[in-house]
This record gives C-alpha cells, sequence and structure tokens, in this order.
C-alpha cells in the first residue's frame, strides 16, 4: 500500500475538451477575462484601503470577498490558460500542486459563501438596527466575523482535502480541467465511500447553512422594512438584497453543477463548464454589483473619472 501511496507523481490532466480551431479563441477569451477579474477586483481592494471614508464595515468585509476572488480565479486560470494551448497529451500536473490546487480551490468555494453570510448579517444590522450599528458592529467585531469565516474554511477544507491525501492512488490520470477533490480521491482503487460521504455532508451543511442564514436574514429585513412603512428604507433594503441575491444565486448554482456532476460522468463537459463558470461571473460580476451599486463607491468612481478627464 505504501508503495503505491506516491506512484504517481506526476500526472495528466484531461482538461477541456476543445479543438484546435477554438483554442486559440478560448485562451483570449479567458484571458481577457481573467485581466478584467484580477483588475477589478485589485482596484477596488485598493480604493477602499486608500480612501478613509471607505473604511467602515461593509466596505472592509467586501475586502474579504474580493480576496478571495483574486484567489480563486489566479488558482485556475493560469493553469487553464497553460492547458487550452497544450497538447492534451501533455498536460501534466505534479501531484503535490494538484493537492495544492484542490485545496485552495475548495477553500475559495466555501470562503464565498462565509463572506456572503458575514455580508448578509451586516447589512441586516444595518437595515434593520441603524442606531446600534456602530456598536455592534466595530472594528473589532468585524476582525473577529472575518477571522471566523476564513478559520472555519481553512479547517473544514483541509479535513476535506486530507481525507483524499491519505489514499494510495493507482491512477494518474484527473478527470476534469483542474484538481479539485474529487479528482484526488478517485485517482484511489481503495473504498472512498468516508470521502464521498464527508465531501456531500459538507457540501450539504455548507450550503444549507448559506441558504438558511442569508433567506433568514432577507426575510428579517423585509419585515422590518414593511412594518416601518418607510419608503426609504424599502428602497435600500430591495437594492441591497438584490445584489447579494443576484451574486449568490449565480455562486450557488454553478458550485452546485460542479460538484453534483461529478457523481454523473456522463455530463462531464457540463460539470467543467459550471466550474469554470464559478470561477469567471461570480468573480467578475462581485465588483460591479457590490461595489458600483454602492453610493460612496460609485461617487470616487465618478470623481477620479473626471479628473482624468480634465486632466486631459
Amino acid at each position: 500500500m505504501d508503495n503505491l501511496t506516491f506512484r504517481y507523481s506526476v500526472l495528466l490532466v484531461e482538461g477541456l475538451n476543445v479543438t484546435p480551431q477554438s483554442s486559440f479563441p478560448a485562451f483570449i477569451l479567458i484571458l481577457i477575462l481573467y485581466i478584467f477579474i484580477m483588475l477589478s477586483n485589485i482596484g477596488m481592494m485598493i480604493q477602499i484601503l486608500v480612501e478613509k471614508s471607505l473604511h467602515q464595515p461593509m466596505y472592509i468585509i467586501f475586502c474579504n470577498l474580493t480576496l478571495n476572488d483574486i484567489l480563486g480565479s489566479t488558482v485556475l486560470m493560469p493553469h487553464l490558460l497553460k492547458d487550452i494551448l497544450t497538447d492534451p497529451s501533455k498536460r501534466y500536473i505534479t501531484y503535490v500542486e494538484c493537492v495544492i490546487q484542490a485545496y485552495f480551490t475548495h477553500l475559495n468555494g466555501t470562503a464565498s459563501h462565509a463572506v456572503i453570510m458575514i455580508m448578509a448579517y451586516d447589512r441586516y444590522v444595518a437595515i434593520c438596527n441603524p442606531l446600534r450599528y456602530s456598536t455592534i458592529m466595530s472594528n473589532n467585531m468585524v476582525v473577529k466575523l472575518s477571522a471566523g469565516a476564513w478559520g472555519v474554511a481553512v479547517v473544514l477544507v483541509g479535513i476535506l482535502i486530507g481525507l483524499s491525501v491519505r489514499l494510495s492512488h493507482c491512477r494518474s490520470v484527473i478527470q476534469n480541467h483542474f484538481c479539485d477533490n474529487a479528482s484526488l480521491f478517485k485517482l484511489s482503487c481503495e473504498n472512498t465511500v468516508i470521502n464521498n460521504v464527508y465531501g456531500l455532508t459538507f457540501a450539504v451543511v455548507l450550503f444549507a447553512s448559506s441558504i438558511g442564514s442569508v433567506a433568514l436574514t432577507y426575510l428579517r429585513i423585509m419585515m422590518v422594512c414593511f412594518k416601518s412603512k418607510n419608503k426609504a428604507n424599502y428602497s435600500k433594503a430591495i437594492k441591497t438584497c438584490s445584489a447579494h441575491l443576484t451574486v449568490y444565486i449565480i455562486m450557488f448554482v454553478s458550485g452546485c453543477v460542479a460538484i453534483f456532476l461529478h457523481r454523473f460522468p456522463v455530463y462531464g463537459e457540463t460539470r467543467k463548464l459550471g466550474s469554470v463558470m464559478f470561477h469567471i461571473i461570480p468573480p467578475g460580476l462581485n465588483p460591479i454589483i457590490y461595489g458600483i451599486q454602492a453610493k460612496e463607491i460609485r461617487q470616487k468612481m465618478v470623481k477620479l473619472f473626471r479628473n482624468k478627464v480634465n486632466t486631459k
């Protein structure tokens, strides 16, 4: 058994099913999207860190989301771009690199849900308890919430990947376009019931907690707005909820496709497309939806644009 554990130190990645004719256009498209994701998220983070007026709990928590989007895109996109232009028979990755990629891929997905739950709670306090907002959402509380979200994700994903790393492996092909937990334990010829049970339980608990907390939070917001009969608060709540829920639904659906279709090999290409969407659409939309819709950030961007025009 021990002799098999590191039998294949180099693995072959199945990759996307891209024809030679469409490989270059696909490369250009994904490269443009990756550059946009990086520039928009890094730019948004720098703006929040530099502008003192944006040093508020909502924007500090949002920095966690931008950081996570940068992490998730960087883990997948460069490898994906390289593999698109590489012959399918030469798409190699070392086992250690595969494990690292799988870990950070799942960390990205888990942290996304955790951070969005924190953002939903922040909006709940701001709208439903505005007089105590500064007291409840203190700097200390923001740090605790952020550290808790990342800490839980780091530990739970560590256990998830650790269960797969402990297995010996008798195969050398990653049946995916990148490394994730399911791809890792599919390399083994051992019994993977524990991996499947923990993986599905982990996904169900994460999604249930995420859906439950977000739904309950926004339900409370709507109830408070209806009771207060304050049109300004109602409009603010609708705008905030729609922004959060739009990105959340996209993230949730694309995440579910990537996870559950791993159990149905016949839908392999659909699963790959879904996982690519998870690393492209939410990170690309988050700076637009969460950033531009925020009044303070929108005003700063308009002011910056006008200054550039005037200097010309």
